[in-house]
């Protein structure tokens, strides 16, 4: 398969990245890792007049921690990068450990963490993190700038709220409070695959050993990374044990709505979030002790 014809171009700042994508709007895409984005156009399922690569924008390929300890990803940051960055493994251990499931390591070495949430595939892990770790992504367009949270950027399947004109251009993720515990699990027929189900649990105990905040998502679950907040909530004031947990796998399974695949049933899939949740859970409440 070959893509359909193309304009390409390759600007080195990024105001003339903007300019270019404010001229053609939504014939235009913006090319960064091109794990998702090529191969889509070779099966011309994409059909962009225009391609605006990035690559040679050195501002965007940026990783750190601002002095609040928010953690800022830039859109050209790799996949690999971050998985190996012994700072972000320390302070926000469920990004390292998520992103050793995406995919290859071929993959990850190529691919951004921007493009993939652009992508907005509803199986894939990263959407999923970014809602249980409330991160927040900075979007921008020629002239101007917008921060919009995790939550609101996923509209539907590979559908997502960036406007025709807007690049994602920073992703924020902030600091985990004293007491946090995360985990993230998933099943995946073989390594590298997309997920069957994954799961995704941040827990925070107060100072008396209950759970003072909770948040729970899920990938494959639905048409969107879904954040299951009946059953978050249910954990608040708990002392977090095992009934607590299986208590908050059952609403999980009343708030999903898996679409199946050749790989598994929608009644596999609510089989597995239950065992999935359940064990989450049980590993950030010990993490987070």
């Amino acid at each position: 398969m070959k893509p359909a014809p193309f304009a390409w171009h390759a600007p080195e700042e990024l105001e003339a990245a903007l300019a270019l994508k404010a001229e053609h709007g939504g014939e235009a895409r913006f090319l960064a890792g091109g794990q998702s984005l090529v191969p889509a156009m070779n099966f011309r399922v994409a059909q962009p007049a225009v391609l605006v690569d990035l690559n040679r924008i050195a501002t965007l390929d940026t990783l750190g921690f601002t002095a609040d300890g928010t953690l800022v990803i830039g859109a050209m940051c790799r996949y690999r990068r971050i998985e190996r960055d012994a700072d972000v493994a320390r302070r926000l251990p469920m990004l390292a450990e998520a992103l050793a499931e995406v995919a290859h390591p071929q993959i990850r070495t190529r691919g951004t963490l921007a493009g993939n949430l652009c992508h907005a595939d509803p199986a894939s892990e990263m959407p999923a993190v970014m809602l249980a770790l409330a991160a927040r992504f900075l979007l921008r367009r020629k002239g101007g700038e917008r921060l919009i949270a995790a939550r609101d950027f996923f509209l539907g399947p590979l559908a997502t709220a960036l406007a025709e004109d807007e690049m994602l251009a920073e992703i924020h993720i902030p600091a985990l409070p004293p007491g946090s515990g995360t985990a993230f699990l998933e099943v995946a027929r073989r390594r590298g695959d997309y997920a069957m189900m994954g799961v995704a649990a941040v827990l925070r105990r107060g100072a008396d050993g209950r759970c003072a905040a909770a948040r729970l998502t899920l990938c494959s679950a639905g048409p969107v990374p879904l954040a299951a907040d009946r059953a978050a909530s249910s954990l608040l004031g708990t002392r977090l044990a095992a009934g607590d947990f299986a208590e908050a796998a059952a609403l999980v399974g009343a708030e999903i709505d898996p679409m199946g695949s050749v790989q598994a049933s929608p009644a596999y899939q609510r089989h597995l979030a239950g065992v999935l949740v359940t064990r989450a859970l049980s590993l950030a409440a010990e993490r987070a002790a």
